[in-house]
């Protein structure tokens, strides 16, 4: 749960909210997360689509911004699934980079932002699978697809970061589908917002060495910043788009 939606659903303040999961986190009963806090019985869960999607929004779109200076015009890529790469998806989409770009993806809301364009000048092939709870195809039907092709960067987002293991999912499944996609990819990107260092999951898709560069934002605190350098190729800490719009206002003032 967010903390700005539990403050609305009950009427009281962030102030309160805050006090109440440190309250419940002492005690065990939850997890503290950057914004909000889940439930320690859920924390190798997939939570929906839906859900996903309205957490961190500022933070995805700072990632992108980043993430869109590692696409050409005319380049094949790959886009996993997950909201950060959706949210990725929607800034390519929105750029020049994307001109004549080839976009191979498993998520069907990345399909679907492709489709309703206006102009058909990027085309978009689509794996096929099974449907997770994060609006991903995976299994073997979707591996299939991907080992018969080849782009020249897959973008993925993930579930969790763990030092030194890697990245990981908890959809077994759609870890493996990750992994097919990086096999066929001259350059791995991962997209992942600073929180996920405090989260845990099951299935290890990557490891720091099959990586080539990881973007985060630049909440990423500065002892998990330097264990992750010594360990992937280029770390990227992408200044928050709040900040910089508020660095902007002084500017001019």
């Amino acid at each position: 749960m967010r903390i700005t939606a539990l403050s609305k659903e009950l009427g009281v303040s962030a102030m309160t909210i805050r006090r109440d999961i440190a309250d419940l986190s002492d005690k065990g009963l939850l997890k503290r997360v950057h914004g909000g806090a889940i439930t320690t019985s859920t924390l190798l869960a997939e939570p929906l689509f839906s859900v996903k999607s309205q957490m961190d929004i500022g933070l995805k779109d700072a990632i992108a911004q980043e993430a869109i200076k590692y696409v050409a015009p005319g380049d094949v890529i790959a886009i996993g699934g997950g909201t950060t790469s959706y949210v990725f998806a929607q800034h390519l989409l929105e750029s020049q980079q994307s001109a004549g770009v080839t976009i191979l993806t498993n998520s069907i809301p990345v399909a679907e932002l492709v489709q309703a364009l206006e102009t058909k000048d990027v085309e978009v092939i689509v794996t096929g699978g099974v449907i997770t709870r994060s609006n991903a195809l995976v299994g073997p039907i979707a591996d299939k697809v991907i080992g018969s092709l080849r782009v020249n960067t897959v973008f993925l987002g993930t579930h969790s970061v763990s030092i030194p293991r890697g990245f990981l999912m908890p959809n077994s499944l759609e870890a493996a589908t990750d992994m097919a996609m990086m096999d066929i990819a001259d350059r791995t990107i991962i997209l992942t917002d600073h929180t996920k260092w405090a989260c845990t999951s099951l299935s290890l898709f990557a490891r720091f060495d099959q990586v080539d560069t990881v973007i985060t934002d630049d909440g990423l605190d500065p002892v998990s910043a330097k264990q992750t350098k010594e360990l992937v190729k280029d770390l990227v800490l992408a200044k928050q788009v709040e900040q910089v719009q508020e660095s902007e206002s002084e500017h001019i003032q």
